[in-house]
């Protein structure tokens, strides 16, 4: 495990002196000539937030993470009540869960199996400042996760596998410009919290509280360092933890992604995420393209997944035992 801590914090470390070493102005020189420019020079004060700001549409997927599953599925943003300078949004996704892979549990014992419809909701606001340089935001909202389960990948012999229903409120602040990003949340679970897995393991969701802070390297490649505390009535999973993530906008609404985190109940967990939006994407008019100079207002939600840790049963690990059904040594 020290390995690990020291493979995380030296990930964690390269990449905040590479984002320390970036200069402001290392953008392209036309990015920089942008800069320099005022709202009204820039045109960015004339834009009609009613006429650039449209729906969107399409899909994402993830592979499996620290407590969240191997997923995809059809998501959109929704504009409720677009003013001029503020939007009151709903952003919602639903998901079909996939098996773990390689027998490789992302719930750290019992391997997560079946296919399952997760969903997730969001109702926010967001509004840009006086001069369109910063975006400010809040959302909350609802996320659902069934979870289907399978085998253990610790060695026992589990028996009477079940399929459970975990569900939790969200809440997000988020402050943007087209430089930094700055993203608070909280996932608090609610209704039933802990299952009985199976003969052995139980699973918790946790609670996640967490910040992270994203830099522009260009206007398609950006990066982020995050940290995190997460704890459950379980115990077992209670732990800070520190997350990276690098995205590039491969074209127009494509963009793909991929996360590092560690934390001591799953140590180093990578994974990568793809995402497509169109509708509002498209066929722009000349006001609207120059409405990437102000930050962006349809942006997806992150952080929105249901993560679920699982431990043993000492007792119910002796009757395995007992059965001959241990072969393996991890709990």
């Amino acid at each position: 495990m020290q390995k690990s801590i020291r493979l995380s914090l030296s990930l964690a470390g390269t990449a905040a002196l590479a984002l320390a070493s970036i200069p402001f102005g290392a953008a392209k020189a036309d990015n920089t000539k942008v800069a320099q420019g005022t709202a009204a020079d820039l045109g960015v004060m004339s834009i009609s937030l009613k006429d650039a700001i449209q729906p969107n549409f399409g899909f994402q997927g993830a592979l499996q993470g620290a407590g969240t599953p191997n997923q995809a599925g059809i998501g959109g943003f929704l504009p409720l009540v677009t003013g001029d300078n503020s939007v009151f949004f709903l952003d919602a996704q639903a998901n079909a869960n996939f098996a773990d892979y390689n027998n490789y549990s992302s719930i750290i014992n019992t391997t997560v199996a079946g296919t399952t419809i997760s969903t997730s909701s969001r109702l926010g606001y967001r509004f840009l400042n006086s001069d369109r340089s910063w975006m400010f935001g809040v959302n909350a909202g609802y996320d659902s996760r069934p979870m289907a389960t399978g085998p253990a990948d610790t060695g026992v012999n589990v028996k009477n596998s079940s399929t459970v229903f975990y569900q939790q409120v969200a809440a997000g602040l988020e402050a943007v410009s087209n430089t930094w990003n700055f993203n608070a949340y909280a996932l608090v679970p609610v209704g039933t919290t802990n299952y009985k897995l199976n003969s052995v393991y139980q699973g918790g969701a946790l609670n996640t509280y967490g910040l992270d802070v994203g830099y522009a390297i260009t206007p398609d490649f950006k990066a982020s360092l995050g940290y995190y505390y997460q704890n459950s009535d379980l115990g077992t999973a209670d732990s800070s933890g520190v997350n990276g993530r690098l995205a590039y906008n491969i074209s127009n609404g494509l963009t793909a992604g991929v996360n590092l985190s560690y934390d001591q109940a799953f140590e180093t967990r990578f994974s990568a995420d793809l995402k497509y939006r169109f509708g509002g994407n498209g066929n722009k008019t000349a006001s609207e393209k120059k409405a990437w100079q102000i930050p962006v207002l349809t942006e997806t939600v992150r952080n929105r997944d249901v993560r679920v840790h699982d431990k043993g049963s000492v007792a119910n690990w002796i009757i395995s035992y007992l059965d001959g059904a241990f072969v393996g040594k991890k709990l």
